[in-house]
């Protein structure tokens, strides 16, 4: 599997607007080409910013789901390219674990990879993982997979069931109330770079088949992490099924309950209880 190391993060705006571009004609396998970048030191101004925006505390050391915001323009980039078989417009995100091995220092200089794999049928179409892997001094300290759904799409012969679902225990009601605005999207975009239209706003989102714009899945995630930061142990392993759309503005619930020496915790719709996120957080 070939690797293409890039010098800079590539232009999120640039590529969804190539994404959208090259959407029709798209198929065959998934590219087995993997995108890198190394000695990437992160902006202290801008993990505050993100911080801010998710609820974390300011600390000395990355919040768990930020390397996120290093790795996912790479992903765009493999998924924009027009190797990839599925259009990028409309892939919904159902599934991200993040695996945190070790705290990650603001000052730390980190290697970046991410490829493609495991292409998947699922019941509404097709699957495809996007993973990412990030090391500093030679040795890996974090890792993600994301899956991602193509409604309609179809996986290649003898492809595999897609995995989506995670499996929480019984929780009790949501004790704690997050009144989130028709403007949630569009911050998390602003520190994220995922300017992904469905989020922004009604009008755009109605474009693709949403009635109103929807929250950004790791934004969600991240704000269940910042709940239960102070009570997180230096290395863990979060595993989140986005369910329902969160549309904006909402107001949901976060139920959470300590389970296998970590946490299992679900975010609920405050009238429905429709389920919108379930997760599970352990011990690695």
């Amino acid at each position: 599997m070939a690797t293409t190391v890039l010098d800079a993060p590539p232009n999120m705006a640039a590529l969804f607007a190539k994404a959208a571009l090259t959407a029709r004609g798209r198929g065959g396998d998934l590219p087995e080409t993997r995108l890198a970048r190394t000695g990437v030191a992160v902006d202290p101004a801008e993990v505050a910013a993100y911080a801010r925006v998710c609820r974390f505390p300011f600390a000395d050391t990355l919040p768990a789901t930020y390397p996120h915001m290093l790795t996912f323009p790479l992903q765009m980039a493999l998924m924009s390219d027009r190797s990839f078989p599925l259009a990028l417009p409309g892939l919904v995100h159902v599934r991200n674990t993040v695996d945190l091995l070790r705290p990650i220092g603001l000052g730390e200089q980190l290697d970046l990879e991410v490829w493609a794999e495991r292409f998947a049928r699922h019941r509404s179409g097709a699957t495809v993982d996007l993973c990412a892997s990030v090391s500093a001094d030679g040795a890996e300290v974090w890792r993600s997979r994301s899956t991602y759904l193509a409604r309609g799409a179809k996986a290649p012969e003898g492809a595999p069931e897609a995995d989506v679902d995670v499996e929480v225990g019984e929780l009790p009601p949501g004790t704690i109330t997050w009144r989130i605005p028709d403007d949630a999207g569009r911050r998390y975009a602003k520190v994220s770079g995922d300017v992904n239209p469905i989020h922004l706003s009604g009008l755009t989102a109605k474009a693709f088949g949403f009635k109103r714009a929807i929250a950004h899945g790791m934004w969600v995630k991240a704000r269940v992490l910042a709940a239960v930061e102070n009570r997180l142990p230096e290395a863990f392993t979060v595993d989140v099924a986005f369910r329902k759309p969160l549309f904006l503005p909402s107001t949901v619930t976060l139920a959470t309950v300590e389970r296998d020496g970590g946490w299992d915790a679900a975010v609920r719709n405050a009238k429905t209880g429709t389920d919108h996120l379930l997760a599970t957080i352990r011990p690695l």
